[in-house]
């Protein structure tokens, strides 16, 4: 059995926003990761797999709406919803991701059933709506994912015309500054430059690794517009040979630069660490290309990292019988 089983999560990573930021929703935040580590924790400690550790925490993560999946999921510039979602199993190499889902509860548990039940890896659109729906997944409507902060954010943004990660922030930070009338708690990471997703990676007692990632994609997007999240070796990748990975950032530079897959890719051909694998990949290619972001990572001796070139990344990591550790700032 193997005593360094250990679970990884992440919230989304981007710029702080100091100017409006409140002890309290700092709290919120510290307080939503501490309560999904602490879940799948109890997962690996129950001997659970890594697969479904990932699996439960992200799960979580979907129903919890102060991030950017599932519930508290951004807007596109149809004013509709479009969520994606992948994971994969480390000890098998088998993956399932579904892309552009609208009424699906908790995408990554469509996801899951992907992986398990179809030969395929990917469904889009209406086909993994139908997919998901055969496997008596639960269904609603689409007002479920709404959340007035997230609404404002897409309204702030169909004003200035463009993608929200395109924006200026300077523009931003004074237009989303604190209102004694707004009834939302302002985030620690400013809203309107964060990038939004969530995921989770595990080492299983039993030496496995998996990894999950989901999203609602990018404020004010274009409909059918799909980043890493969904593709198997951008945002998400496990293999037990190397490591488990899920990414957080520029959707559109994490796939051209495959980085989910080049964190593994290093460990094996360059046979360096995991730390200085994703640290690599993190710190010096993507930055190459503009790509802003993060991701969490872990090998099969149960080393972890949490490497991101924003300033900051909601993060925490928790090990069998220690206290989760959790972190928004550098």
């Amino acid at each position: 059995m193997n005593t360094n089983a250990v679970i990884a999560i992440h919230g989304g990573a981007g710029t702080i926003l100091r100017a409006s930021m409140s002890a309290s929703a700092e709290a919120d935040y510290h307080a939503a990761l501490n309560a999904v580590l602490s879940a799948g924790q109890r997962v690996l400690a129950d001997g659970g797999s890594a697969l479904d550790a990932v699996s439960e925490a992200v799960r979580l993560l979907e129903d919890c709406p102060l991030f950017n999946a599932g519930r508290g999921a951004v807007y596109t510039a149809a004013g509709t919803h479009e969520l994606d979602a992948a994971i994969m199993d480390g000890s098998t190499l088998d993956a399932g991701a579904i892309c552009c889902v609208t009424r699906v509860r908790n995408p990554i548990l469509a996801a899951r059933r992907v992986l398990e039940r179809s030969e395929h890896v990917l469904f889009t659109g209406a086909g993994a709506e139908a997919f998901a729906a055969a496997q008596g997944l639960e269904f609603v409507e689409p007002e479920y994912f709404h959340t007035e902060a997230r609404h404002r954010q897409w309204q702030l943004a169909r004003g200035q015309q463009r993608a929200m990660l395109d924006h200026d922030g300077a523009t931003l930070a004074s237009t989303s500054s604190s209102n004694d009338d707004d009834p939302t708690p302002h985030e620690p990471i400013d809203p309107n430059r964060k990038f939004g997703t969530v995921g989770a990676v595990a080492l299983d007692q039993h030496g496995h690794v998996a990894a999950a990632t989901s999203t609602g994609g990018v404020t004010n997007k274009q409909v059918g517009r799909v980043g890493d999240t969904p593709l198997i070796g951008a945002g998400c990748y496990a293999d037990d040979a190397t490591c488990a990975v899920s990414t957080t950032g520029s959707g559109e530079m994490f796939m051209r630069m495959v980085a989910a897959y080049d964190v593994a890719a290093q460990m094996a051909y360059r046979n360096v660490s995991l730390e200085e694998a994703a640290h690599d990949v993190v710190m010096n290619r993507l930055p190459k290309i503009d790509g802003r972001g993060g991701l969490i990572a872990v090998d099969a001796r149960g080393n972890v990292t949490l490497p991101f070139n924003t300033e900051g990344m909601y993060r925490g990591f928790a090990r069998i019988g220690e206290t989760p550790v959790t972190a928004i700032y550098r």
